[in-house]
């Protein structure tokens, strides 16, 4: 089956209801399809980790739909890593913010001392968020040393029935997940 049309209001409906009840969606990002969840959900995010066989110890992206979702991570920083990271967003650019506060769990975070973040300007991640009223979980949708999922039915061959929600949607113009990029030290990993 292809996807070429956005999520509905009621596959979004739907969306959100899986998110808030603890599930896993699949989803159409800028480059690659993603798996996301609550990232304040501890079993959500282990879920999604045992899926792709990635270690907590790595942590993994939030992205968001707007500044404002992940105002409460910009807010403790000075100001001018505050503008370097807005002068990333919306667009394809995952940010290595310091979580100073430590507002973000560990199981998301991981190992680290930074949060990566993303605010997507990506229709169907934006519209995700959006419905969910907070960041997602977002990973590339792959099991380890596998290459991410680029359509559905990659989604489909690499996990079947383990996902609780797919959502339709195109995915973005790139070619390439996004960069990565530390804040702090303006360093690119990706």
């Amino acid at each position: 089956m292809a996807v070429t049309s956005s999520p509905s209001f009621f596959q979004l409906a739907l969306a959100r209801q899986t998110v808030l009840a603890g599930g896993v969606i699949a989803y159409p990002t800028e480059a690659v399809w993603g798996l996301g969840c609550d990232p304040w959900n501890e079993q959500a995010v282990a879920h999604i980790l045992e899926l792709k066989q990635r270690p907590v110890e790595k942590g993994v992206i939030l992205v968001a739909a707007s500044v404002e979702q992940v105002r409460f991570l910009l807010d403790p920083l000075p100001h001018e890593l505050q503008r370097e990271a807005l002068s990333h967003w919306p667009g394809p650019v995952t940010c290595l913010l310091p979580d100073v506060n430590h507002q973000v769990p560990d199981w998301v975070r991981g190992k680290h001392r930074s949060i990566a973040v993303r605010v997507s300007e990506h229709p169907v991640v934006r519209a995700l968020c959006e419905a969910a009223g907070m960041p997602l979980v977002s990973t590339s949708c792959n099991p380890a040393g596998r290459s991410p999922a680029r359509a559905i039915w990659q989604v489909r061959r690499y996990f079947g029935d383990q996902i609780d929600r797919l959502v339709p949607g195109p995915l973005g113009g790139n070619r390439k997940p996004s960069r990565i990029i530390d804040i702090v030290t303006g360093q690119q990993f990706r």
